[in-house]
């Protein structure tokens, strides 16, 4: 693999694939596989926050205000996890790096610039397929489509520039399946 200490991080949109893909490619590499969102309750719990909190918020300001306020912890998270498994592979849920106050994308930012690699998981190189296919499979897997109080975060997620900009490498998965695009990734970082 390409860099020096730090995770593997797979970044993207809900619906991209990153913990299929991520536990594959930590198997392939002999690594361990954590997924922010699995351990991310602990690390909320750090600085006063948890889901049953945002979910109590999000009652009282809708879901669009209460991602913002719950922003510095989803920061605090990404910065512990990447501290936490210097050596693993780590999926990052999609709203662990899209961010509307710079001072937590600027935490994010710092806490993936010495990771071994940022990768942009991806479905198509094009947006309109991504976003079909991305809701698709939420729909599908989630049963949700991720259209809230009118705000469509699938779009949101998939449109960030800071998310490109956090990312070292793009990874299209196509029709892939996960076993497939691992070990293609895995030749491109060999």
């Amino acid at each position: 693999m390409t860099g020096a200490g730090g995770p593997l991080v797979l970044i993207g949109p809900a619906g991209s694939g990153k913990t299929a893909l991520g536990r594959e490619v930590a198997a392939a590499a002999g690594m361990p596989f954590v997924d922010l969102d699995a351990v991310a309750d602990a690390y909320y719990a750090e600085v006063g926050w948890s889901l049953a909190r945002l979910r109590e918020h999000m009652g009282v300001v809708g879901r669009l205000t209460a991602e913002a306020a719950w922003e510095p912890a989803r920061a605090h998270a990404v910065a512990r996890v990447v501290a936490d498994h210097p050596d693993a592979v780590v999926a990052l849920g999609a709203g662990h790096t899209s961010y509307t106050g710079t001072e937590h994308l600027a935490v994010v930012r710092t806490a993936l610039h010495d990771c071994r690699e940022v990768v942009h998981v991806l479905p198509s190189p094009y947006r309109e397929a991504s976003l079909r296919i991305l809701r698709q499979r939420c729909v599908r897997d989630k049963g949700r489509d991720w259209i809230v109080d009118g705000h469509d975060f699938l779009a949101q997620w998939l449109d960030d520039p800071a998310v490109r900009l956090m990312a070292t490498r793009t990874v299209h998965t196509r029709d892939e399946t996960p076993a497939e695009t691992a070990n293609r990734l895995l030749r491109r970082l060999g």
